[in-house]
């Protein structure tokens, strides 16, 4: 059987081999280039699954001069002299950190790989003690300064996040580990760390005078991920056969793997970039899916909005000054910076100093919306996929009744204690609900004279919601129409359909509607 001339490099992450089993490969080398020239000690933060550790390894194959990986390649063109360096390459994405031993094993058994190449000291115990020595040694026998690569710092801090002791206990051993960095500097040719979010005082941000946070840099916003000339240079014939899968004509599978998997930005002025995972699983099954969503959404993060209680419509087109992005996420007592780097927000516009974000695209957005539906409403999509089906094909052909029938039915069916007596909880459902059927919806959307509670918008109809609690449908209708709501929505071309809802607190349901 002939193998494929194109083959995708799923599940691997290792730069060497993923060239020498010449697998697929978005020439990056040029920025690894330009950021190995530039810079001394980097730190960059990126969701996870965005190539991450794809990057430390290209550069660790770059430090330890394996000029044959870099064959064709810009690097090859860029580079002439291929200085072999010795080269620390650590990765805390290894375990899961419930307990501090975890952290001391991770960090034995890599200390242990190198003292195999460099030496041991017996006197030298603790892992910071055993670095600092290896540093010494490596610089002492090789006559060259050392490379340090550190992935995924954060996972200890972030697993252990809602468990203040063992968060102390960790934070403790990672900033004894890292002491040897801020004082032997002149040994170290390069340091680079990577991460989620920034956890600014641990010693290695806070001590480290000369550390670049090239996050948000715009020269560096595509060294992760797949621009859009990325993708259509490097994977036309890929994109050709997905459309042809799908019935669809090539520019309608970009279209489409735009709204899905584009939209990422790391800086105001920087490309747009696609999110890698999904692109690289899409184009290799020509199926579309949520594939990063499928990796699951990190449980520090739910557990943060959870008790945080951040409304989820604030979350799209929320406002943010630049300073935000710096902030400490040391507690993880704020939504937005860490919801902007773990990459369920992105920066959609910047203007007059202040940064709007936004989901960054469909797959996010939906499968964000449905990992919260259990903690939101005590349902899973799984178990009501047919119900929001339903309600879709409902909407879209204009038959609100059948829709508001089915919802009514959801509504009675969430369980007591995730019901609410207000109006922002009765909100909160319907974004959920007629987002999750892949309609444009927008809350308290603004007019001249006043706010509409609901707007879904498809390509035949807009509805416009107004919701009252302990009122009737009636008073709700009479209110779109003596305030006027439909009259920006006249001249749109679609069918404009208003409807007015009512909750009752005491059953804690909807008892009516009406519509016109």
């Amino acid at each position: 059987m002939e193998l494929p001339t194109r083959i995708f490099p799923i599940g691997i992450q290792n730069f060497e081999q993923l060239r020498t089993l010449r697998r697929m490969y978005v020439d990056k080398t040029d920025l690894v280039y330009q950021l190995v020239q530039t810079s001394i000690t980097c730190f960059l933060s990126r969701p996870r699954r965005f190539g991450k550790s794809l990057l430390l390894s290209t550069l660790k194959a770059y430090f330890e001069g394996k000029k044959h990986l870099f064959e064709g390649l810009a690097m090859e063109r860029l580079e002439t002299e291929w200085t072999i360096y010795p080269v620390f390459h650590f990765s805390f994405a290894l375990t899961h950190y419930d307990k501090a031993e975890n952290l001391y094993m991770i960090l034995d058994i890599q200390l242990a790989e190198l003292e195999k190449h460099y030496g041991s000291d017996p006197s030298k115990k603790t892992p910071g003690t055993r670095l600092l020595g290896l540093i010494q040694r490596a610089y002492e026998q090789t006559g060259k300064q050392v490379v340090i690569l550190i992935d995924e710092y954060d996972s200890p801090l972030l697993d252990a996040s809602h468990d203040d002791k063992l968060r102390q206990e960790l934070r403790q051993i990672t900033r004894e580990f890292y002491s040897p960095l801020k004082d032997n500097t002149q040994l170290i040719r390069f340091l680079f760390i990577t991460g989620i979010t920034k956890f600014s005082q641990m010693s290695i941000f806070s001590e480290l005078n000369s550390l670049d946070n090239i996050s948000m840099w715009q020269q560096y916003s595509g060294i992760c991920g797949i621009t859009e000339n990325e993708l259509t240079r490097n994977f036309k014939p890929d994109i050709e056969a997905l459309a042809a899968n799908n019935d669809e004509t090539y520019e309608q599978a970009l279209a489409h793997l735009t709204r899905l998997y584009d939209g990422y930005r790391f800086n105001h002025r920087g490309e747009r970039v696609y999110n890698p995972f999904s692109i690289i699983n899409v184009l290799n099954k020509k199926e579309y899916g949520s594939y990063w969503y499928s990796t699951g959404t990190p449980t520090f993060l739910i557990d943060l909005l959870r008790e945080r209680g951040m409304p989820l419509m604030d979350m799209e087109g929320c406002e943010t000054m630049p300073a935000a992005f710096d902030k400490s996420t040391d507690e993880l007592t704020d939504p937005i910076p860490v919801l902007y780097q773990s990459g369920y927000l992105t920066i959609k516009d910047f203007q007059n100093g202040i940064y709007t974000l936004g989901y960054p695209n469909e797959e996010v957005r939906y499968g964000f919306l449905n990992s919260l539906l259990p903690d939101v409403l005590g349902h899973s999509e799984m178990e009501n996929g047919m119900n929001i089906i339903a309600m879709k094909k409902s909407l879209d052909k204009g038959d609100i009744d059948g829709c508001l029938t089915l919802l009514s039915a959801f509504v009675a069916s969430i369980p007591y204690e995730k019901k609410s007596d207000n109006e922002s909880r009765f909100e909160t459902i319907f974004y959920i609900i007629f987002t999750l059927m892949g309609q444009l919806v927008r809350t308290q959307v603004k007019t001249a004279a006043g706010r509409v509670d609901v707007v879904v918008t498809n390509k035949d109809y807009v509805y416009l919601f107004e919701l009252k609690v302990d009122s009737t449908p009636e008073e709700a209708l009479a209110q779109i129409d003596q305030k006027g709501y439909a009259i920006p929505y006249e001249a749109d071309g679609r069918k404009v359909m208003k409807v007015g809802v009512n909750y009752d607190k005491t059953e804690r349901g909807i008892t009516g509607w009406k519509t016109e």
